[in-house]
């Protein structure tokens, strides 16, 4: 069983507390693993939809002659709620290992992306290096957040997952392309078929509440990789950064950067995967049937991370 928060914990006690009340008819209880399956979601996404939150407050109220430099004021800010996240037990320490990672990897991108032109940032400020401010890291490490956090708050399971030292040869594959192809062949979409062969037979498991679900793994990737697109289109619109066709005025990005977002996927979850170890689905009995109340209160272990009713 994989440790909650204490807001996730209480996500589930709130579901039990609903059911609790009145007939548990196959209606209710769907709309329960649909609203769950929402919340939880919405939590996986706490730090970088803060983040991006203020990212739009900036742009929207922050004023242009202010004495402390817009870019400064948004990585204190990610400074902050990355503090807060930790000190009111939001975030596990654990978790933020893997987060600072994503930190670094995501920062060193960023020096070399903005010196080749692929994006810009206003430059003021004192807090960044080079051309870079400090909060573009916070920009990966939300992502970061999301991955151990949705790992964890969904109690993922795989079936056929491939062995993590081939997909660590294919994230690094995917890391240094987003490097060397300004230099020589764009191996993108060779790198896009290693992934769908290394991953093409994996299927995730997953608990919203109490029922079990899958899903292909590949298209879990694309999804996550959409919805990045989209904040990606709130953050330029915001002009936290820029791309080059959109200096003199906004457009939407391109579509193009969904590849870019799907093989970014790749190096965030073999970095959690390092993290938290993928293992197979439990029983598969566990995957189609909804416990009564009885197992529950007993202690049934193919609830993982139920609570008993109260």
């Amino acid at each position: 069983m994989r440790s909650s928060t204490s807001v996730e914990q209480a996500i589930d006690d709130l579901a039990h507390r609903y059911l609790d009340r009145a007939h548990r008819g196959p209606l209710r209880l769907r709309l329960t693993e649909f609203v769950v399956f929402g919340l939880k979601q919405a939590w996986a996404c706490v730090f970088g939809a803060a983040l991006l939150a203020v990212i739009i407050a900036a742009r929207l109220w922050y004023p242009d002659d202010a004495a402390l430099a817009r870019n400064d004021f948004l990585t204190i800010s990610a400074v902050i709620i990355q503090v807060l996240m930790i000190s009111f037990k939001l975030e596990t320490l654990r978790e933020l290992r893997v987060i600072v990672l994503f930190h670094a990897v995501g920062t060193v991108m960023e020096l070399f992306k903005t010196d080749v032109g692929s994006w810009s940032y206003e430059t003021e400020g004192f807090l960044r290096v080079g051309a870079v401010p400090l909060f573009s890291g916070f920009m990966y490490a939300a992502v970061g957040s999301y991955m151990v956090r949705v790992f964890r708050l969904f109690d993922l399971h795989f079936d056929h997952y491939p062995w993590r030292w081939i997909t660590a040869l294919v994230a690094a594959g995917i890391y240094v392309n987003f490097f060397s192809h300004h230099y020589i062949f764009d191996a993108r979409w060779v790198l896009l078929a290693a992934v769908v062969l290394v991953y093409g037979r994996c299927v995730m498991h997953f608990r919203v509440f109490r029922k079990r679900f899958r899903m292909p793994i590949l298209v879990s990737f694309l999804l996550v990789a959409l919805f990045i697109w989209f904040a990606e289109n709130i953050g330029t619109w915001s002009h936290a950064w820029l791309y080059p066709n959109q200096l003199n005025g906004w457009q939407a990005v391109s579509i193009d950067k969904l590849l870019a977002w799907f093989l970014l996927m790749i190096i965030s979850v073999v970095l959690v995967a390092w993290v938290y170890k993928p293992e197979p689905p439990p029983s598969r009995t566990s995957a189609t049937q909804i416990p009564d109340a009885t197992q529950i209160r007993q202690g049934h272990p193919d609830i993982r991370g139920a609570r008993p009713l109260d």
